[in-house]
């Protein structure tokens, strides 16, 4: 993990499919659960991916709320 990692979840948007144009970090916990299933996208983006399926999965996405601006 690096230390903007957790500023990149509330900025970065999904770049396609279903849930396009939506930050990462609104993502639903179905959508991550698939892609920890199927393979996380290769790059920055599956590690984030990654992450947060993590937070979600452990019910830590209230730390991500302060970093919303």
């Amino acid at each position: 993990m690096q230390a903007d990692d957790l500023e990149s979840l509330v900025t970065i948007t999904m770049p396609y499919g279903k849930y396009q144009g939506r930050v990462l970090a609104d993502l639903p916990g179905a959508y991550l659960a698939w892609f920890a299933r199927t393979g996380f996208p290769r790059g920055r983006l599956g590690e984030l991916l990654a992450l947060m399926h993590e937070l979600d999965h452990n019910d830590l996405r209230g730390l991500l709320a302060p970093l919303r601006k």
